[in-house]
C-alpha cells in the first residue's frame, strides 16, 4: 500500500468512525428520552445484545481475523480471491442462517441464559418477542462484515467505514417519526434493527461489486481454504468469547435489579465513545 493511500485510508475510516460514534450518542439520547429506563428498554437492550454478541464473537471478530489474511494473500498473489470469497460467503451464510433459525426457536432459553433476572416478570416475554424480531440482524451484518473485510483488503475503505452509520441514521429517523406521529417508539425501534442490517449489507455488497469483488450465493463447499479458515477462526472465537462472557455476567447481575440493564448499557455506550474512535 502506498503511503498516501494509507494516510487517506486512516482519515476516511477516522471520519466515518467519529461520525458513527457521534450519531450513536444521539441515538442513545433519543432512545432514553422516548422510551426511558424501565422494563421495555431493559427488554430491548437484552434482545439487541443477542445478535450483537454473536456478531462480535463470530462475524466481526473470529471470522474477519481468519478471512482477511487469506483473502489478502490471494488478492496480492496469483490465485483467484473471488473463489475463496464466494466459498467463505456461502459457508458463513449457511452457519449464520442455521444459528438464526435455532435462536428463533430457542429464544426463551437464550433470554434465560443471558438475563435470568427477567424470569417471572414482564421483561422476559418482552425480550423474547423483541429478540425474535431483532436476531435476524446477525445474518445481514455477518455477510456485511465479509464484504467489509474484502473491501478493506483491496484498499476501498469508505463503504466499509460508512456502513455502521446506517444503523444510527435509521434509528434516529425511526425515533423522530415515532415522536412526530405519537407512535410506539419501541415498535419503530425494534423493527429498524433488521432493516438496518439489510441497508448495511446492501451498501457494502454494491461497493464490493464496483471494486471488482463479485461473488454470488451458492452451495457451501468444504475446501482446503475453508479448512484453513475454520482452523484460524475457532481459536479467535474462543479468545473473543472472554469479553462477551464479561458483558453477559454484567447483564445477568443487572437483570435482577429494576432499570439496571438500561443504565448499565447507557454508561457503557458513553464509555465506548472515545475508545471506538481512538481504538
Amino acid at each position: 500500500m502506498k503511503p498516501i493511500k494509507l494516510v487517506s485510508g486512516i482519515l476516511t475510516v477516522g471520519f466515518w468512525t467519529m461520525l458513527s460514534r457521534i450519531l450513536g450518542v444521539v441515538r442513545e439520547m433519543m432512545i432514553l428520552a422516548l422510551i426511558g429506563p424501565g422494563p421495555v428498554m431493559d427488554a430491548f437492550i437484552a434482545a439487541f445484545r443477542l445478535p450483537n454478541m454473536f456478531r462480535r464473537l463470530f462475524a466481526e471478530g473470529a471470522f474477519n481475523a481468519a478471512f482477511v489474511p487469506i483473502f489478502s494473500k490471494k488478492y496480492e498473489g496469483e490465485e483467484d480471491p473471488l473463489v475463496f470469497a464466494r466459498d467463505a460467503m456461502n459457508g458463513l451464510g449457511f452457519v449464520v442462517l442455521t444459528l438464526t433459525a435455532l435462536a428463533l426457536i430457542f429464544m426463551p432459553a437464550l433470554v434465560w441464559a443471558t438475563a435470568g433476572g427477567f424470569v417471572g416478570d414482564e421483561r422476559f416475554d418482552l425480550t423474547i418477542g423483541y429478540g425474535r424480531i431483532a436476531f435476524p440482524y446477525i445474518f445481514f451484518i455477518a455477510l456485511a462484515a465479509l464484504f467489509s473485510g474484502a473491501l478493506n483488503a483491496t484498499g476501498h475503505f469508505a463503504a466499509a467505514a460508512a456502513a455502521p452509520v446506517f444503523l444510527n441514521i435509521l434509528v434516529i429517523t425511526a425515533m423522530t417519526i415515532a415522536w412526530a406521529t405519537g407512535g410506539q417508539a419501541i415498535t419503530w425501534l425494534v423493527w429498524t434493527v433488521p432493516l438496518a442490517g439489510v441497508a448495511q449489507l446492501a451498501l457494502v455488497w454494491i461497493a464490493a461489486e464496483r471494486a471488482g469483488v463479485r461473488v454470488r450465493p451458492g452451495r457451501p463447499r468444504w475446501t482446503p481454504d475453508m479448512k484453513r479458515l475454520f482452523r484460524v477462526a475457532v481459536p479467535a472465537a474462543l479468545a473473543g468469547g472472554v469479553m462477551q462472557i464479561n458483558l453477559l455476567v454484567g447483564q445477568q447481575v443487572a437483570s435482577h435489579f429494576e432499570k439496571a440493564v438500561s443504565w448499565l448499557y447507557a454508561a457503557d455506550r458513553l464509555y465506548q465513545l472515545p475508545l471506538g474512535v481512538v481504538g
